[in-house]
């Protein structure tokens, strides 16, 4: 998936909401995780220090202490809740890496790499239990017991859109895409603020604040999917979605223009899992009008966040802004890789 790196130190320094500069703030949640990692020496520690030794950008729970600002949030509880989000985002990595079989992280080795895959479906599993710890601290500080409820409901939805991929069948459906991939990435990006606004007795603006995201994580999710058939997104291949048989947005709207004769020879050469004719198909996607069909459903996606995040009060479509400026970065990657092939 492609890298939220590039912008985001850039977009939350110059928001100037009293969030510290996003090195600095990267730097305090990064500490504050590490001090609730396995001491040396125990269990799963040296995993653990591991895949922390390359925190990522801290994007969730930076958005969760600069919201904290904006509401006048307890900072100790927020700290918990950002952390609480944190910890449970990197099980679903360490988590995701065994599924795909991806063997690195960050540019360095993957846990299951390294340590194997049962001690990373542990180290997974120990996170879920550590975010979950956090965010009853949290819940406790703040006086919001709601917290937990809300993390447990992101988590299973973001399981159901983890589990949706195991599926060997090609999605058909555009609107099954969409909720597969709004439920992968949506969920960790709404938590963070809904947490915050919960506790800043905001409760009333989730549903708003999830139909946001999800537009957001949605058009996001597009955005590296129309990536991942330009070479952007990281992957070694070109189409490499295609070649695992991952769901690809993409791939179903070229699905959906093919006639009914070759909707058939693709769908039995997707059900067979063959890695021959990859190159053919991924060629007659790209010269295909599916990926600028797919661009323009990114950008009406776009405005849909938008306007969302029109509705919510001042305070918190602030908040919305600097992540709404990243993703749409993303997403204009994409289209310029579209152009230029």
């Amino acid at each position: 998936m492609t890298d939220l790196s590039t912008s985001a130190k850039d977009i939350f320094s110059k928001s100037g909401t009293g969030l510290p500069a996003s090195q600095s703030t990267a730097e305090i949640i990064h500490g504050f995780i590490i001090e609730r990692m396995p001491k040396i020496g125990e269990p799963l520690s040296e995993a653990a220090l591991h895949h922390f030794a390359s925190p990522g950008k801290m994007l969730r729970a930076k958005m969760a202490l600069r919201a904290a600002d904006h509401l006048n949030v307890d900072r100790y509880a927020a700290l918990h809740w950002a952390a609480a989000i944190e910890v449970l985002h990197n099980a679903s990595l360490i988590h995701d890496d065994i599924c795909d079989g991806d063997r690195l992280r960050r540019e360095r080795p993957a846990v299951w790499s390294v340590y194997g895959r049962d001690v990373a479906l542990t180290l997974g599993d120990w996170l879920v239990a550590l975010s979950f710890e956090l965010a009853a601290e949290a819940a406790q500080r703040a006086q919001t017991p709601m917290l937990v409820k809300i993390l447990a409901t992101h988590m299973k939805t973001t399981t159901d859109g983890e589990a949706s991929e195991f599926d060997v069948e090609p999605v058909r459906d555009w609107d099954h895409y969409l909720k597969g991939a709004g439920d992968k990435t949506a969920p960790l990006l709404t938590a963070p603020l809904e947490g915050v606004a919960a506790m800043a007795l905001h409760g009333g603006s989730a549903p708003i604040i999830g139909d946001c995201f999800r537009a957001l994580g949605n058009a996001y999710q597009i955005a590296n999917d129309i990536l991942n058939f330009s070479g952007g997104d990281g992957a070694n291949t070109c189409g490499s979605d295609l070649g695992r048989r991952a769901p690809n947005g993409v791939v179903v709207l070229f699905r959906q223009q093919l006639d009914s004769q070759s909707q058939a020879r693709f769908d039995d050469w997707y059900a067979c899992g063959a890695s021959e004719d990859l190159e053919i198909w991924v060629d007659e996607l790209r010269t295909s009008g599916a990926p600028a069909e797919a661009a323009r459903r990114m950008e009406s996606l776009l405005g849909d966040a938008t306007a969302h995040a029109g509705r919510l009060p001042a305070e918190l479509s602030a908040v919305i802004t600097p992540i709404q400026q990243l993703l749409q970065q993303v997403c204009l990657k994409s289209v310029a890789s579209l152009n230029k092939g």
